[in-house]
């Protein structure tokens, strides 16, 4: 009687993964990181920045009625409004802001013509109280700003406008 020897093959414990399903794996992986980074500028844009849209005609010429203007609410990213700095201030309602230029901020002097409309002239100079900003519109004959409402605190300070 003969004998046959049968050769077994023993089944190998790591199975080879084809290269194009590992490069469409890596594909997949950085769509996803992208999109991911795409999210999360988006909740950044949205949490930092508005839109608001300039009514009237304070801020003539520099912004002109319906214009829309890009708003950073995030002092923290452009730094605390200072002289020169176009504001947006939160109104009394929701959704009612308005649009002005800062003239001084807290201790510095207001000018005479430009002192609050209730001011006794006695007091000498005006000074900016600590925490708020002094605003003005660009067009004076037609703004109603501090000297009308006084100085403004800066907790209702929407931002600082950065494109118009």
């Amino acid at each position: 009687m003969e004998t046959k020897v049968y050769e077994v093959q023993q089944p190998t414990a790591v199975a080879s993964i084809p290269e194009r399903s590992r490069a469409s794996q890596a594909a997949r992986r950085g769509l996803l990181l992208c999109l991911f980074g795409v999210f999360l500028f988006l909740v950044f844009f949205f949490y930092n920045f508005q839109t608001v849209v300039v009514e009237g005609h304070s801020m003539m010429p520099t912004l002109k009625d319906h214009q829309r203007i890009l708003v950073c609410k995030a002092l923290w990213l452009v730094g605390p409004p200072k002289k020169g700095d176009i504001v947006v201030i939160k109104g009394d309602t929701p959704g009612d802001y308005l649009v002005k230029r800062v003239y001084a901020t807290a201790g510095q002097e207001v000018d005479y013509a430009y002192q609050p409309d209730n001011y006794d002239f006695s007091l000498g100079k005006y000074v900016v109280p600590e925490g708020h900003i002094y605003v003005l519109g660009d067009n004076l004959g037609v703004s109603e700003d501090s000297r009308d409402f006084g100085p403004v605190p800066l907790s209702r300070v929407l931002g600082k406008v950065i494109e118009y």
